[in-house]
C-alpha cells in the first residue's frame, strides 16, 4: 500500500473507514474467528525497561514474581485453554530471553503439552537465535509470539535496553526456522496514528501470520501510569486501519480491549478485527470466557446478516 492510498484511508470518517475494513475482512478472512490463552509462566525481575510493563525489574510494582512455573500446572493451564475453547496456548515468560538450559525447559514443556493436549502450541519468552527457536520448532512448537510493540520510529521512546532491529531479528529467525509468527503492538503509549500505520506497514513487510492488538493499561509503577487513555474513535480507526494494510492475517483483541473499549468492543469486531485473548493476560484479569464467546457468536450473526 503506497503513501497516496494509506492518506486516503486517513480522510475517510469513522464510519466509512469501518466499513471498508470489514468488508476487506469478510473478503479476505470470511467468517472466521480465532481464540487464543497465555499462562504467565515466569513472572517478574525483567532486565528490560519496557515503559509499560509491571514486570520489568527497573520499577516497583506489585506483579508476581517467580521462577517457571512447574510442568502440572502448565499442563493444567493448557488443558484448561481447551476446555474454555482456544485454538492456541502459549507459554510466556519475562526477560529479554532465555538460555540453553531454559530452552530445553520450554521444549520440554511445548513436547509435553503436545502429547496430552490436543492443542496448538506457541510460546513468547523474548529474544532468541535461529537456533534455539529451531529447537523449539523441532519440539513441537507451532507459532512464535514476539511483539514489535510499536513502529520502528517511535520504539526509542518505549524500549532502551534493546534495539527494533533486534526484535526483528528474532521474527527473522523464527520465520527461517519455519515457524509461524505472532507479532502486534501496543496502542496508547505516546504514538501518533502514523506510528500505527508504520508498525502495521512492518508486520505486513515481515508477513507476520497473526497481528495481537493490545491497549495500554497504565499501571502504578510503569513511566507509562499517568498516561492519558485513548478515546475509542481512534482505537476503533487504528484497528480498521491494520485490517486494511494486513488485509488476510487473522487481527487478534488482546490486553487492554475491555477497559479501553468497554461498551465499544463489538464495534471492534466491526471494523476488522477477527480473534481475541481469552481467559486473562499476563498480569490481568480478563472477561469471562463465556461472555467472549457470546459476544463472538452475536458478531458472526452480524457478519452473515
Amino acid at each position: 500500500m503506497n503513501t497516496k492510498e494509506i492518506k486516503k484511508l486517513q480522510s475517510l470518517s469513522l464510519a466509512d473507514l469501518m466499513a471498508e475494513a470489514l468488508r476487506v475482512k469478510l473478503a479476505h478472512r470470511g467468517t472466521n474467528f480465532s481464540l487464543c490463552s497465555i499462562i504467565n509462566a515466569k513472572s517478574g525481575r525483567c532486565s528490560e525497561d519496557c515503559s509499560f510493563c509491571v514486570q520489568s525489574g527497573r520499577y516497583k510494582t506489585d506483579t508476581p514474581i517467580y521462577p517457571l512455573k512447574e510442568k502440572e500446572e502448565i499442563l493444567a493451564a493448557a488443558h484448561e485453554a481447551k476446555n474454555i475453547g482456544a485454538h492456541r496456548f502459549s507459554i510466556v515468560t519475562s526477560g529479554r530471553g532465555m538460555d540453553t538450559t531454559e530452552v530445553a525447559e520450554i521444549a520440554a514443556l511445548v513436547s509435553e503439552i503436545r502429547s496430552h493436549v490436543d492443542i496448538q502450541v506457541c510460546a513468547s519468552v523474548g529474544i532468541l537465535s535461529y537456533e534455539d527457536l529451531m529447537f523449539l520448532k523441532e519440539a513441537g512448537l507451532s507459532r512464535y509470539h514476539h511483539n514489535l510493540e510499536t513502529s520502528r520510529e517511535f520504539f526509542p521512546e518505549v524500549v532502551s535496553t534493546h534495539t527494533f532491529a533486534e526484535r526483528i531479528a528474532t521474527i527473522e529467525a523464527a520465520k527461517k526456522a519455519g515457524l509461524e509468527v505472532c507479532a502486534g503492538g501496543i496502542f496508547g503509549l505516546g504514538e501518533t496514528e502514523d506510528d500505527r500505520i508504520s508498525l502495521a506497514l512492518t508486520l505486513g513487510e515481515y508477513e507476520v501470520d497473526s497481528v495481537p492488538l493490545n491497549v495500554l493499561i497504565p499501571l502504578p509503577g510503569t513511566p507509562l501510569e499517568n498516561k492519558p487513555p485513548l478515546s475509542a474513535e481512534e482505537i476503533l480507526r487504528a484497528i480498521a486501519l491494520f485490517r486494511l494494510i494486513i488485509n488476510a492475517v487473522p487481527i487478534r483483541l488482546a490486553a487492554g480491549r475491555e477497559t479501553a473499549l468497554k461498551d465499544f468492543l463489538g464495534m471492534a469486531l466491526m471494523a476488522g478485527a477477527d480473534g481475541m485473548m481469552i481467559g486473562g493476560y499476563l498480569t490481568q484479569r480478563g472477561r469471562l470466557p463465556e461472555e467472549d464467546h457470546c459476544l463472538v457468536n452475536d458478531i458472526k450473526k452480524l457478519w452473515t446478516a
